[in-house]
């Protein structure tokens, strides 16, 4: 990587500091102010981060933030907060200060400016009891803050007044050596005036009365793109960008298989966790594992990858013959009734794998006595005699996950015999305290048995070395990193890799006849097996690492198998393996306020998405939408209306069918002749800028961020609509006609580029856009090539199709009935004493209040619902704000009708959800 930044430059000020405090290998060479080191920008842009792929950071934020990932520190929630607050409301007041304070002299004035934000953030500072925004270390957002701070406040002239909270936490941070270092290369000693040189360059900030607002709970991908300064250079290459045209070359989904790696291309294999062939997989499953594999290998082709996603049913193991013993079938009939329902499921999910296999193979036995044997033959296999739990009652060793009981490290009482959730650490299943057989929950005794291990310890030099090129090189989620690095801390120990099972791949060694292989030596060989399956050249994938990028796809509890085990048992085996380039976990995925449960009925299971009419689209964007990319995040029926009505209805759905239906009402169904105007070129320079942010983001697996872009460009497309009114110079004279089809067609390929992004993510909303609008297939492989270029897909005489709504509302009624569905156990199962006190309390009432009042508030003490206020009070605000705008920019009559009765439809379910009743109360000395 290569750092540029320039003397005098604040913005450098950060990058600086991130790069000094988080260690991150990287040139740095400073270069002057004028200097164009990002190609596709024919502006300055500094500080710039080019990246190993060849693409560049420009942002100093983004550029900061990326560092501390590349480091193993991700961004935690409040993190992102604050760095919007900084972003948004603290720089335009900081801009203007430095121009004062820096080049008119005004000093004096600097305070008056700062005075809002500042008394803010000491405010917030007074509340906390950690040492650092965050917490107990220093993060991401405390080096942006000091940074922008830093000028300012070390300029003695400047009386910016007390702030205690402010000053003590900026002393704090100020003493690092990190921001030491930093502040002496950019500002060297001069104070204000060594930044004179870069502000003259700047343009004069607009003046403007600083937001005194709060860090929102809105990432940063979803501020207020609005403000976000366009020069004319930027304007200039969009509007040349837009008349390049489409490639010659159509963009087909019907892949010539079998896909093997090809000379001079980009070669991805992706695997995907293997689901468990006993368990139908719960939304958190899902989104884990297979959405997030497909939603990156659609993405992928689009960019002209060659690409292979293979992924299977992992059928092995004690918990497979438990579920045979249940339903009175055999392992075998399990699994083949099991594989078929996952396929079933991933289908319905538009899952698109190349091949979906199963490790009950004779290739998985092949490939995985083949790497037992070069183990053994190379010495990294040993003998042990170790005791085991045995359940007399079942009459058989018990696998970990049928050994429940307590953690011997943090006395978590609900460890198995492999591993605490909790604590994370590795168990060996006699330690547990109090251990049960989780099928019959009798004690188990010990016995003892003679086992084969994997010799860890004498594979950790090859594996840290591997570890160390893949980290550094690939994209590794934070967590995955800090999992690994955990492993490696406490010292690698022996890993058992058989067990005394009958249901498993057999060991081939004749003193080991009557053993299986554990899963997790032998379930990881299941995607070479799969893939082997899928092609008898399966070898050049997997014995290919020089030419073949390996992705792995799972949840954060399955890192440790991929990261240390897998890669230890291929390093061993000594054949050319290819070993994880890039390893993508998630956090969890909770139900609500609560955990999956089949058993209890709590939460939505893959076979049952289907059935609640939703279709599996909107499935796939909500959950991708709260995908837990940087920390666990929870499923919320509220929240899926909330977002599936304001995003998708009201936002990405409302701009794609006013564009499409402005043509079919005012042009006859053809795209009319545009005229760019400057307000056009700024609009096509927005959105080619999120887009290139979107390429950027899924180029580096940040799914969930990169869907914000695409939000981003339909409120773009809302405002722009908005602002021309079309509607209206339709009914002009020539000129305004003319502009109505300018921002008329414009539109039209706004939407047309939305669907080739959205394509990852929502298939057939995508195929549905291009079908309405007649959009050629080689849109497809157009705008996604390099760092995105925005083009103009459907010129001047195009005719498009019948345009439909793409998205339903969700009602209030229907969500209810769902969430009441998947709940588990219902409120209405109250005990009756529950229900008699209620009544009682509208008994007691009744005698001092109406009867309509009674009733209300019967409802309410029975509504009363903490969670939804919560998220419906955020609602209400959202919605309010929506307003607000419209109603600033004129719109027409009846869009602010319907956005105030959605408004109002909002605020009463906020007050059932409150407690209170839902009319407003009658107000007296007015007329009806």
């Amino acid at each position: 990587m290569k750092l540029f930044v320039s003397e005098g430059n604040p913005h450098c000020l950060k990058v600086l500091a991130a790069l000094e405090e988080t260690g991150v290998q990287c040139d740095v060479q400073c270069v002057n102010h004028e200097e164009k080191v990002v190609p596709f920008l024919s502006h300055p842009a500094l500080p710039a981060l080019l990246l190993p792929s060849g693409q560049h950071l420009f942002s100093s934020d983004a550029i900061c933030r990326y560092m501390f990932e590349v480091s193993g520190q991700e961004s935690s929630e409040l993190c992102n907060q604050w760095l919007e607050w900084e972003a948004t409301d603290f720089q335009p007041a900081l801009l203007q200060a430095l121009h004062m304070a820096v080049l008119q002299g005004k000093g004096s004035e600097v305070p008056k400016v700062l005075q809002g934000p500042l008394n803010y953030l000491d405010q917030r500072l007074s509340k906390g009891i950690t040492p650092y925004l965050t917490g107990e270390v220093v993060s991401v957002a405390d080096i942006v803050l000091w940074a922008a701070l830093y000028p300012v406040f070390s300029d003695s002239s400047l009386s910016l007044g007390e702030h205690k909270f402010v000053r003590a936490w900026f002393d704090r941070v100020t003493g690092m050596r990190s921001c030491k270092s930093a502040a002496q290369k950019v500002l060297q000693g001069k104070g204000l005036q060594g930044m004179k040189s870069y502000m003259q360059r700047q343009p004069a900030p607009q003046s403007s009365q600083c937001r005194d607002t709060h860090p929102c709970n809105s990432s940063p991908a979803e501020s207020d793109e609005g403000e976000r300064v366009v020069s004319e250079e930027e304007m200039g290459a969009a509007a040349l960008a837009w008349n390049k045209g489409l490639n010659t070359c159509p963009f087909t989904t019907d892949r010539q298989h079998p896909i093997l790696p090809q000379e001079g291309k980009r070669n991805i294999l992706v695997t995907s966790a293997l689901p468990y062939v006993n368990n139908v997989p719960h939304l958190g499953n899902i989104i884990g594992c297979v959405l997030s594999a497909d939603v990156f290998s659609r993405y992928g082709r689009l960019r002209d990858w060659n690409l292979l996603f293979v992924c299977g049913t992992d059928e092995y193991g004690t918990a497979t013959e438990n579920k045979a013993r249940e339903e009175g079938l055999t392992p075998q009939q399990i699994c083949d009734k099991y594989h078929a329902i996952h396929s079933s499921i991933y289908k319905w999910f538009q899952i698109d794998f190349d091949f979906f296999g199963r490790t009950t193979t004779e290739k998985q036995t092949q490939i995985s006595q083949n790497i037992f044997w070069r183990l053994h033959e190379r010495g990294f296999l040993i003998e042990e005699t170790v005791e085991q739990l045995r359940c007399e009652n079942c009459k058989c060793f018990l696998a970990d996950r049928f050994v429940e009981g307590t953690c011997p490290h943090c006395s978590y009482p609900e460890a198995r015999g492999d591993q605490c959730d909790k604590c994370g650490r590795l168990i060996n299943a006699v330690e547990l305290g109090e251990p049960q057989c989780k099928v019959c929950r009798q004690t188990p005794v010990i016995r003892s048995s003679r086992h084969l291990f994997l010799d860890l310890p004498k594979l950790e030099a090859q594996l840290e070395q591997w570890l160390d090129k893949s980290t550094r090189a690939g994209d590794w989620t934070a967590n995955a990193k800090q999992i690994t690095r955990s492993w490696l801390r406490d010292g690698l120990k022996p890993r058992c890799i058989t067990r005394d099972l009958r249901w498993g791949t057999p060991v081939p060694h004749p003193d080991f006849k009557e053993k299986v292989f554990y899963v997790w030596f032998d379930a990881p060989i299941g995607y070479l097996s799969i893939t082997a399956n899928y092609t008898d050249k399966w070898e050049k994938w997997w014995k290919n690492p020089h030419q073949v990028e390996l992705y792995n796809f799972m949840a954060k509890d399955n890192v440790p198998f991929h990261s240390v085990v897998f890669p230890c048992s291929l390093l061993g085996a000594q054949d050319n393996y290819t070993l994880v380039n890039h390893l993508v976990a998630t956090e969890y995925l909770n139900y609500e306020d609560t955990k999956f449960s089949k058993s209890r009925g709590v939460g939505v299971f893959g076979d049952m998405a289907k059935d609640t009419g939703i279709p599996s689209d909107v499935w796939r964007f909500y959950l991708l939408y709260l995908r837990p990319e940087g920390q666990d995040s929870a499923f919320s029926w509220a929240d899926m209306a909330m977002k599936n009505n304001s995003e998708l209805l009201n936002n990405l759905g409302n701009f794609i069918n006013r564009a499409g239906m402005f043509v079919t009402k005012f042009f006859d169904g053809c795209v009319p002749a545009m005229e760019l105007q400057q307000e056009d070129k700024k609009v096509l320079a927005l959105v080619g800028w999120e887009l290139q942010q979107y390429i950027q983001l899924m180029d580096k697996v940040k799914i969930r961020d990169a869907l914000k872009h695409i939000l981003n460009i339909s409120r773009h497309g809302n405002q722009y609509i908005q602002v021309n009114e079309p509607w209206k110079k339709i009914k002009g004279g020539d000129a305004e006609r003319l502009r109505a089809g300018t921002v008329t067609g414009v539109s039209v390929n706004v939407a047309c580029l939305l669907s080739v992004m959205l394509f990852p993510y929502m298939p057939t909303v995508s195929q549905t856009i291009r079908d309405q609008f007649n959009a050629p297939n080689s849109c497809m492989n157009t705008m996604l090539q390099g760092t995105g270029t925005f083009v103009c897909v459907l010129s001047a005489g195009h005719r498009i199709g019948t345009v439909s709504p793409l998205f339903q509302k969700l009602e209030v009624d229907q969500i209810e009935a769902l969430k009441k569905k998947f709940g588990g156990q219902q409120p209405e199962d109250e005990p009756p004493k529950k229900k008699m006190t209620a009544q009682s309390a509208a008994s007691t009432q009744s005698a001092t209040m109406p009867a309509p009042a009674v009733a209300a508030e019967v409802a309410a003490v029975n509504g009363v619902d903490p969670e939804k206020a919560k998220q419906l009070t955020q609602a209400v605000a959202e919605q309010g704000d929506k307003v607000r705008v419209l109603k600033a920019q004129k719109a027409e009559k009846a869009v602010i009708t319907a956005e105030v009765a959605q408004l109002l439809d909002l605020k009463k379910q906020l007050a059932l959800a409150e407690g209170k009743s839902p009319e407003p109360a009658p107000q007296k000395g007015k007329k009806k």
